[in-house]
């Protein structure tokens, strides 16, 4: 019996993180080969689809979004002070960065794909991105051992955030029904974020493989990191019973931009510390299988009772 499309869904994005991890190697050299752009660029791709099914109008800004900016910096925080006693400085940077990460590119396609309210996660998304290169730059100098600018934050969000945000209203503006079009085939994004995560997978594999630090230590990050990934997916679902959108708010506190979060350990962080969003890469892309799986569940559910 052929597959549904949900069901291809709910056994894709485990395949996916398989592959790259199995495929790593060569993976790495298309990576190096395209001088690092082609993850971006997809990231880029899936977002600027995403994006099109935006009105600009639509955009407000939402008490919930205070909220999940104060859980993201107090948080943070908190998180290092608890942490540092009793496991060290090295695995407190790690845990700190993984709550201190703004929300993933991908949180928005996960969320569309769950039936969230895309346009309240694309601000969230805006406004969570630009706080954080206000505040990230005067905390990793607090905590870290290196300094940044806003201006260096912004030039890695920019690219991959903002700028298919800009295309995207544009193109809906100069060539709505273009902008039309991908937006009633936004599942293309979801299939760019597979290919985007079969090589996120393969760099993760080989980071972790050839780390220069304990199994000991390896094993309390990524420990840490599983943690923190339920803790803040299930905060994000207690405040969704507050909110009425339970996916949106889930998504937006659960997903982080790991890769940026791995880029700011290594440059401004103990180096080993980058062991802790990358395990949250294999953690938060897991725990969305499962969201996806259990939604498709309901869906096919529905079908069967409305027969």
């Amino acid at each position: 019996m052929a597959l549904s499309r949900h069901n291809l869904q709910t056994i894709l994005m485990p395949l996916a993180m398989v592959v790259g991890a199995l495929l790593r190697n060569p993976l790495a050299s298309v990576e190096e080969a395209s001088g690092h752009l082609l993850t971006p660029m997809l990231i880029a791709a899936m977002l600027f689809v995403t994006f099109c099914k935006i009105d600009i109008r639509n955009m407000r800004l939402h008490w919930s979004h205070l909220v999940m900016l104060l859980v993201q910096f107090v948080g943070s925080v908190s998180v290092y002070y608890i942490v540092e006693p009793l496991l060290g400085i090295t695995v407190a940077q790690g845990a700190m960065i993984c709550v201190m990460a703004p929300i993933a590119m991908a949180a928005v396609v996960i969320g569309n794909m769950l039936g969230a309210n895309v346009t309240t996660m694309v601000t969230y998304s805006l406004v969570c991105n630009l706080v954080t290169a206000l505040l990230i730059p005067p905390m990793l100098h607090t905590f870290g051992s290196g300094s940044c600018g806003f201006a260096v934050i912004i030039a890695r969000v920019a690219p991959t955030l903002i700028a298919p945000f800009a295309v995207a209203q544009l193109c809906r503006w100069l060539l709505p029904r273009v902008a039309a079009w991908f937006a009633s085939h936004s599942i293309v994004s979801f299939y760019l974020w597979l290919v985007s995560l079969i090589l996120v997978m393969g760099r993760t594999t080989l980071f972790i493989i050839n780390a220069d630090a304990s199994l000991y230590v390896e094993i309390e990050l990524a420990a840490v990191a599983l943690i923190l990934c339920l803790v803040q997916f299930g905060l994000g679902r207690m405040l969704g019973r507050y909110t009425g959108d339970v996916v949106a708010t889930t998504q937006s506190m659960g997903q982080k931009n790991t890769i940026f979060a791995v880029w700011l350990s290594l440059n401004f962080l103990d180096p080993i510390a980058s062991i802790a969003p990358t395990a949250y890469i294999v953690w938060q892309n897991l725990l969305n299988s499962y969201q996806i799986f259990q939604y498709n569940k309901k869906i096919s559910n529905r079908k069967t009772d409305a027969r």
